[in-house]
This record gives structure tokens, C-alpha cells and sequence, in this order.
């Protein structure tokens, strides 16, 4: 078969070149092929119909509502943008959730985990040689990369198991960007007696082959995405596609604080124990609240828990840090506050990353964590109020930070909780001795350290 170059496809179909290389990435033109850092087009392929001009399968928000949930929106933001027949899907998730999020002995069950596999509460730890390095405020570091299976994800997955045996489903299906989330939901599954299928883009498996491949041990289905660009976005599309397909038997867990009502409140109401015991803690350490609290953000699930009990507390700055790439004056970048526009994706109405025709744009960041191409709706209204400040970290900025930490404390960050160290840096700079700094260090950095030395130029022996 004869191909040609994308430029050659720009004007036979008389369309921009950027907008043939996402029609390729995102898997719409069929033989399309990636060969030494260009796309090869095959002659006889046909242009794909320009979705701007079909309208008539636009979702609409269905209109869950509750008494106490709401209808899942943050200002404009959220709520639940499926097909009308899906709303016999969803009214019963959240009904189960609200009897199991208010029920005692569910409670009391989730508080002995914690206490027992999570070793919660985790520490808020003072990082003296960091906070005399930069000679300006206190930092301390809420440690959740020591939860059980390396991050704070158990927070949520242990819930979401524990709620898919609350619905009687035969089958956990979820996609993963971060490896340490992978494992926190094949523990959770196993944990609580639920298969899992679980899918993951090439790009972010190569990434993190050594930790992502543990769930596979544990029992877990694994399922490689090789459509579009290969990460998070692809493996979020191919997964929730599977659960509309069995939805009478499947559950599907969103990765993050993303998706249709409940979803992302139901995960930000188990992360929020991260707030709550920062609140607590620093209350017991130093007297008072901190000035500032910082944690990476992607799709914003360990950021809202970073966030959520200071929302009331107007005089704690909250900043989020986005994974900016390559920059975010480049097409590099998964910075969504900082480049996106209003969208509707993924069952939700929020800040997306997009092209100039309103698609999906592709998204990149060193991170497999934060490379998701939007944010969670709680994350985008607390932005349009001004209540939190998000800003855009770079890779080069992250690696630094990753090892930085490494050396000055001895605690090797997850590259996604980098983004944080990394921001706080600058940030630190502008406080005085007296203030108050906290970062959530969302999860540990083994499963990074091969491609960090990648990035480096160092050859490591992966064997």
C-alpha cells in the first residue's frame, strides 16, 4: 500500500495539517501508521466525517437528582451528559452509594481498614532540610505515598470495590493512567471479592511496565490500548465503552474525579480524608492553619481530597499544579486550566483540552498520572470563583523537583507528586518564615525512576 505524508493529506482534503496529525492520533483515519516521529497515510484512506456538523447524538445532561447529592453540578460545571436510556444506570449508583456512604456499619468497616491496611493517618511530616534550604516558610509533607500500595488511591478504590459488591456487579472494569493506581484497585478488588479489567494506553505502560504488571499477579485483566495517542484519554474511551456495552453486570470505576454524576463526588467525599487529617494534624502541630497548601492535579482526585475541608477556610491559599509538558505555549501539554476551553467529554460539562475544530486535542506530559486531556467540574468552578489557583509545572521543572526531593530528604516522589515539589519551590520563595506550607505528596516514585533516567539520558538495565 502507497502512504503519504500528512502535509500531502492537508491538501488533498484541504484541511490544516495539525488537524490531519489528530484525526491520525485519535485513531479516525483508518491504515494510518506512526514511523520514525512522523504519520504515514495511507492514499486510499477517506477523509472522516467532521463531527462539528453532526449534532444529533450531542448527550444531554439526564438530570439525577437528590435531596442531598444534588444534580452533581459546580456551578456550570458537571453534571451527568449521557444518552437518556443510561439514567437507570446511573439513579441506582448513586442510591446505593448514599445508603453505603450513611450507613454505620459501613463506616465503621472503612475506619478499620484504614486504620489496619492503610496505617492512616498517614504522617505530616516537617521537611526541615527542605524548608532550610529555601529559607522561607515551614514546608511539611502530608505522606500519602506510605498508604498501603504506595499512593493515595486506596482512599478511593477501596470504596468503589466496596460499592460495586453493594450493587452486586460480576466485574470491576477501569481504565489506569498511574501505575501505583492500578495496583490500589487490583488490592481493593481482591480485597473486597470482584474481578477487575482493567485498561491502560501503550504509551503509559511503557512507562511503568515493572508496577503495572504486578496486577496481573494479583489476578487482575489487563488490557493494552494501542488506539489514538495511547494514553489515559484512549484507555478512558475503550473502558467506558465496554461498561455501556455490559452495564447490567459491570462497574465502571473513572480513574479520577472525572465522569457523569456521582462519580466525581463519590470520589472526592473518600479523598477528602487527606484535608481532614491535614486540618487536624496541623491544628495539633503548629496551632492554626497553614498558608498554603499545593497538590498535583490531572483529572483531580488527590487534589479536591488535598482541598476539600479548606474550601470554607478563605485564608488557606490552594494551588493546583498542572502537568504543562513541554510548555504550555506548545501543543505539548496536558495544562488544561491553564490552555482548555468549555466542553462536554466523558459525561461531564467542564475545561478541556481541545484543537481549533472543538475536538479532543491529544495531551502530553511526563507524567502518566496527569496526561488526562481535561478536569475534574469541582476543580474548573473552584477556578471560575477564584477559590484556587492553578498553575502549569513543566517536565523539565518535575524532574528537577523528583530529584531534588530524592536528595534532600531521602523521599523519592511520584512524578505526578513532583509537579507539587516542584511548584512549591517557586512558591516558597514569595513566603515568609512564619508562614505555613503544606504538599501532598500524592504517591511514591518507584514506578518513575526508569523513565526519569530515560529523560536524563541514562541507560538502566530494566531486566
Amino acid at each position: 500500500m502507497k502512504y503519504i505524508t500528512v502535509k500531502e493529506v492537508a491538501e488533498l482534503w484541504d484541511i490544516k495539517e495539525r488537524r490531519v496529525r489528530t484525526l491520525a492520533e485519535n485513531g479516525r483515519i483508518r491504515g494510518a501508521k506512526y514511523e520514525k516521529n512522523k504519520w504515514l497515510i495511507p492514499i486510499v484512506a477517506e477523509k472522516p466525517i467532521d463531527r462539528r456538523k453532526v449534532n444529533k447524538n450531542i448527550p444531554t445532561n439526564i438530570f439525577i437528582d437528590d435531596e442531598e447529592y444534588g444534580n452533581g453540578f459546580f456551578g456550570k460545571f458537571g453534571g451527568c451528559y449521557l444518552p437518556n436510556g443510561f439514567k437507570k444506570v446511573m439513579e441506582p449508583i448513586l442510591l446505593k452509594y448514599r445508603q453505603m456512604f450513611n450507613s454505620l456499619t459501613f463506616r465503621k468497616e472503612l475506619d478499620e481498614f484504614r486504620a489496619r491496611m492503610q496505617f492512616r493517618p498517614t504522617p505530616l511530616y516537617f521537611a526541615e532540610n527542605f524548608s532550610k534550604y529555601l529559607g522561607s516558610a515551614g514546608i511539611y509533607i502530608k505522606r500519602e505515598d506510605l498508604n498501603y500500595t504506595n499512593s493515595m488511591y486506596i482512599n478511593q478504590t477501596i470504596s468503589l470495590a466496596y460499592l460495586a459488591r453493594y450493587l452486586n456487579k460480576k466485574k470491576m472494569v477501569a481504565e489506569c493512567g498511574d501505575a501505583n493506581y492500578a495496583v490500589a484497585l487490583s488490592y481493593a478488588c481482591n480485597y473486597v471479592g470482584i474481578e477487575l479489567e482493567l485498561y491502560v494506553g501503550m504509551k503509559d505502560y511503557r512507562k511503568q511496565k515493572s508496577v503495572i504488571d504486578q496486577v496481573k499477579l494479583m489476578g487482575a485483566t489487563l488490557v493494552i490500548v494501542t488506539k489514538g495517542n495511547q494514553t489515559i484519554y484512549n484507555a478512558t474511551n475503550s473502558c467506558f465503552q465496554e461498561f455501556l456495552l455490559n452495564e447490567e453486570e459491570y462497574f465502571y470505576c473513572f480513574h479520577d474525579a472525572i465522569g457523569p454524576h456521582p462519580f466525581p463526588t463519590i470520589v472526592r467525599d473518600f479523598q477528602a480524608v487527606i484535608s481532614k487529617e491535614i486540618k487536624e494534624q496541623c491544628l495539633a502541630i503548629e496551632g492554626r492553619l497553614p498558608d498554603v497548601v499545593m497538590a498535583c492535579v490531572g483529572g483531580g482526585s488527590n487534589a479536591i481530597g488535598t482541598f476539600y475541608n479548606f474550601i470554607e477556610d478563605k485564608e488557606v491559599q490552594l494551588i493546583g499544579c498542572e502537568a504543562a509538558g513541554r510548555g504550555i505555549d506548545t501543543f505539548e501539554t496536558a495544562a488544561t486550566i491553564n490552555t482548555g476551553k468549555l466542553g462536554i467529554f466523558h459525561g461531564m460539562k467542564s475545561y478541556f483540552c481541545q484543537d481549533e475544530y472543538g475536538q479532543i486535542a491529544p495531551v502530553y506530559s511526563i507524567s502518566a498520572g496527569l496526561d488526562y486531556p481535561g478536569i475534574g467540574p469541582e476543580h474548573a468552578n473552584l477556578h471560575d470563583i477564584g477559590r484556587a489557583e492553578y498553575v502549569p509545572v513543566t517536565d523539565e521543572e518535575s524532574v528537577q523537583a523528583f530529584e531534588y526531593l530524592s536528595r534532600m530528604e531521602g523521599i523519592i516522589p511520584a512524578i505526578e507528586s513532583s509537579h507539587a515539589v516542584a511548584a512549591a519551590l517557586r512558591e516558597a520563595k514569595k513566603m515568609t518564615k512564619d508562614q505555613i506550607m503544606i504538599i501532598c505528596l500524592s504517591g511514591r516514585g518507584d514506578k518513575d525512576v526508569y523513565s526519569i533516567a530515560k529523560y536524563r539520558g541514562v541507560k538502566l538495565d530494566e531486566e
